[in-house]
């Protein structure tokens, strides 16, 4: 346990629950959110430990020999950490040494040469993005995909280890890398699972049932076991998790797949489909809205792949 406590920027559906894990471990923890009063509301849930004090202003995390972010977007962390002409970033009061964790859902290339920049300063960085969701957030069991120089990873390993799992994945960027194409591939089942089911309904077959054996076969995936019955069948669609940030996340994906020069059919369709799906529903949607869509979608689909056909390449999102 570090003997200086940690920094914690973005207390949003994630990052509170993961801010309370930590405090619940023993951690000390500075806490900031742009929001106003956010901060200081976490921070009174857990007054009577005295383990989260609120940050008025990035200056406050000064004293953190670790400073974690959990931002929308690598743009963000990296407005939250290098700062810009008007705001200066948390790297202007970071001590050489410190060690920068970004646990959001970044682009893998952003995130080295964030890494790249905060050198000048003496600071390291990790990548440590997170899978589960909201409800493991809560549980503090996340799947943490963390890389970067295995000497800060130890240095920064039982910090993650009080919000979830470890998997070390390698150089710095392998995590962001590895959360971006896990998004894509939950992606692809969430669709074939919404639109499965549609069909199922549409033949008139129990959706419950269906889901109950395609969970004792091979097309069992982390929509039949953990979200169909309880948001798609009864159209609750109450999951915890944005449309908007699910295709976001897939967008990476497919950003990468361009910077590497690799033509990746199915994601493109994917990204497309959910970014048709944000048009429709709304960046506030829930993911599992998308089920709304299924059985719709089929002429749109036909002209997006004639459209691929006619213009070979991809371009970014």
């Amino acid at each position: 346990m570090p003997a200086s406590p940690i920094g914690f920027i973005g207390l949003g559906n994630m990052g509170a629950p993961m801010v309370r894990c930590l405090a619940k471990a023993g951690h000390s923890v500075i806490a900031f959110d742009v929001r106003d009063g956010i901060a200081a509301a976490l921070a009174a849930e857990s007054a009577s430990k005295k383990k989260v004090r609120a940050a008025a202003s990035l200056a406050d995390l000064s004293v953190a020999g670790i400073v974690i972010t959990m931002l929308p977007d690598s743009k963000i962390v990296r407005a939250a950490v290098l700062g810009d002409k008007k705001v200066p970033g948390v790297v202007s009061v970071l001590r050489a040494g410190s060690v920068v964790v970004d646990m959001s859902s970044s682009y893998p290339l952003d995130t080295r040469k964030l890494a790249k920049d905060l050198a000048a300063h003496e600071i390291h960085v990790v990548d440590a993005p997170v899978s589960g969701g909201v409800g493991k957030a809560v549980t503090g069991t996340l799947a943490i995909m963390a890389g970067g120089d295995g000497a800060v990873l130890d240095r920064v390993a039982p910090v993650l280890a009080a919000m979830g799992q470890v998997h070390r994945t390698g150089v710095l960027g392998s995590g962001h890398a590895i959360k971006a194409l896990n998004n894509y591939v939950s992606a692809a089942g969430l669709i074939a699972t919404c639109e499965a089911l549609v069909i199922a309904e549409k033949f008139g077959l129990d959706a419950a049932t269906v889901t109950s054996v395609i969970n004792a076969s091979t097309g069992r995936n982390n929509t039949t076991e953990n979200k169909a019955e309880r948001y798609l069948i009864p159209r609750s669609f109450t999951s915890g998790f944005a449309l908007a940030l699910m295709q976001k996340d897939v967008g990476m994906a497919r950003s990468l797949a361009t910077d590497l020069g690799l033509d990746a059919e199915e994601l493109d369709f994917v990204s497309a489909y959910l970014t048709r799906a944000v048009t429709s529903l709304g960046k506030e949607a829930d993911h599992t809205a998308v089920m709304t869509l299924a059985g719709g979608t089929a002429a749109v689909a036909k002209s997006e792949r004639a459209a691929r056909k006619r213009s070979p390449g991809t371009t970014k999102p």
